[in-house]
């Protein structure tokens, strides 16, 4: 994988680490801003709300620019946006700058997707999108434990700060190692003309692009869901420690670094058998989490299992949707962006709701499951024989090329 591919995957490790670092450092800010934790809490759903909105929006304010200057500019924004968020005491500029940064933060990895599936061969989108990705799992695994413990020690805006510090390797490495300009050289040489903005949202009009949005959304809700409620899991039907709570998490991010690398080799040339042994087990995973819960040994290795598949069968429906908007080069990052953000904007909304119910804590797992179940029958029917759908190709059969 060429070295820049890394450049990029630092930003999102800082950014993956910037979006979820807020659960553990709610408490303080609201103590230092004079607000509520419900009030502070409103900075997640700003960030959710930039990044749904801003990866179509930033993709195609930048699409007629080199690459190069649009992560560039989206990086700089984005540290800009913490720093102002480091220094402010008070809450409205804080909520101001968290939008900014989602809005930077979306459009870098809409352009940051398109970028890496650019700069390898065609058959290799899975691979240079599994290191993409590999800078959001680290973040789940080192980012957000390394950031509590910073806002632990030295208060909320030091984490801001480091956040703001990483960015600089990763802006270095996008200036010395993405090209200055962009396009695959064509056969003559030149390169290859792109086609215009309302051709690439005329893709959004194709039945197997939205189904691999589609499923991307749901399977990455189901994760999301899970992953955002693990915490009263840990302390409440498993009677563990608070000190574990970390410990979880970390087996869990541990767990879709792993998912993440070895479908990113699969994902490619074999999507399908990703797909179909994923999917199944991913579904069994996640009430078998929620009736074992229990059991703290089971809690703790299933935790990392549905971590992996998670992120495996997710980062796999990811590659399809840039595959399937091949005719859109510029936008595409954003469509597979959008499906991203909008399953880990919904997954933790509808989670929150079945804390009321007879669940309890375990509600997000049973939901989790049913979103899967969604996803799987969803695929399924569209394979179904011409008796009861129409005969079509199915989905996830790689077209020849």
């Amino acid at each position: 994988m060429p070295l820049s591919l890394y450049s990029l995957a630092v930003a999102v490790f800082a950014m993956g680490t910037s979006e979820f670092m807020l659960a553990g450092l709610l408490p303080d800010i609201a103590a230092d801003l004079g607000v509520t934790v419900a009030t502070a809490g409103t900075l997640t759903s700003a960030f959710a709300i930039g990044m749904i909105a801003g990866a179509p929006l930033m993709a195609g304010l930048v699409r007629d620019r080199p690459p190069r200057s649009g992560l560039l500019a989206f990086v700089l924004v984005f540290v800009a946006a913490h720093v102002v968020g480091a220094a402010t005491s008070n809450f409205p500029v804080l909520f101001a700058s968290r939008i900014v940064a989602a809005l930077a933060n979306a459009g870098f990895l809409a352009v940051a997707v398109t970028t890496a599936a650019a700069v390898v061969p065609a058959n290799r989108k899975g691979r240079a999108l599994a290191v993409l990705l590999s800078g959001t799992t680290v973040a789940t695994v080192a980012g957000v434990p390394g950031g509590a413990v910073l806002g632990a020690m030295f208060g909320w805006r030091v984490t801001f700060w480091a956040v703001a510090v990483l960015c600089v390797p990763a802006a270095a490495g996008i200036l010395w190692g993405i090209p200055a300009r962009s396009g695959r050289a064509g056969e003559a040489g030149g390169r290859v003309p792109r086609p215009g903005l309302a051709r690439e949202l005329a893709q959004l009009r194709s039945p197997r692009l939205i189904l691999a949005m589609l499923l991307g959304a749901l399977v990455n809700a189901a994760t999301f869901a899970s992953f955002t409620f693990l915490a009263p899991v840990v302390t409440g039907a498993a009677g563990m420690d608070p000190l574990w709570i970390p410990v979880v998490l970390v087996l869990f991010g541990a767990g879709s670094f792993v998912g993440v690398t070895v479908a990113g080799r699969l994902s490619d040339q074999h999507s399908g058998l990703v797909i179909a042994a994923g999917g199944p087990l991913l579904l069994i995973g996640w009430p078998a989490l929620a009736v074992l819960a229990g059991e703290p040994a089971l809690l703790l290795t299933l935790v990392f299992v549905q971590g992996a598949l998670s992120f495996a069968l997710g980062s796999t429906l990811i590659t399809r949707v840039l595959y399937e908007a091949a005719g859109a080069p510029a936008m595409a990052g954003s469509y597979a962006t959008a499906a991203l953000n909008v399953g880990a904007a919904a997954g933790p909304l509808m989670a929150a709701a079945t804390l009321g119910t007879a669940a309890g804590d375990l509600g997000p797992l049973w939901l989790s499951g049913l979103l899967v179940a969604i996803a799987l029958l969803i695929a399924l029917l569209i394979a179904l024989p011409p008796a009861v759908v129409r005969r079509e190709r199915p989905p996830w059969r790689a077209r020849p090329r």
